[in-house]
């Protein structure tokens, strides 16, 4: 085999690599499959390595290994390269946007509108300047 073929499957089983931890670790699915097999998977070891992304590279690059090295010690070396060029991809990709709803104070019958509530204590606080101010 050529250099440049190896490089050729080399990158695309980087690539690969990375999707498929990407899509294993982090992603919900195509209509929740995945997100449905780490809930199925929690407790157990499985659970754990899925939930990893680092630990599932290393597994995900062994199989993917195959396609692209010719002899044990090349695939080892490829083995450990895809994990490591997984890694990398996963370093360099930013950081996904998580929205959260805050719940609305007034819906849940806690406040009045206002940014701020009263309290007790400061009503009281308040009265008392307002009384020292009269004097």
């Amino acid at each position: 085999m050529d250099a440049s073929y190896f490089w050729i499957r080399f990158i695309l089983a980087a690539l690969a690599t990375w999707r498929i931890t990407h899509l294993l670790a982090n992603e919900d699915g195509p209509a929740d499959v995945v997100v449905r097999l780490r809930t199925r998977l929690a407790k157990s070891f499985l659970g754990e390595l899925i939930d990893c992304f680092a630990c599932l590279s290393v597994w995900v690059g062994l199989a993917l290994a195959f396609a692209v090295a010719s002899g044990p010690v090349e695939w080892v070396l490829t083995w450990l390269a895809l994990s490591a060029a997984a890694m990398l991809l996963e370093r360099t990709s930013p950081e996904p946007l998580v929205v959260e709803r805050v719940s609305d104070p007034i819906e849940e019958g806690q406040g009045d509108g206002m940014l701020r509530a009263r309290t007790e204590n400061a009503d009281q606080a308040a009265g008392e300047r307002h009384d020292r101010s009269l004097r």
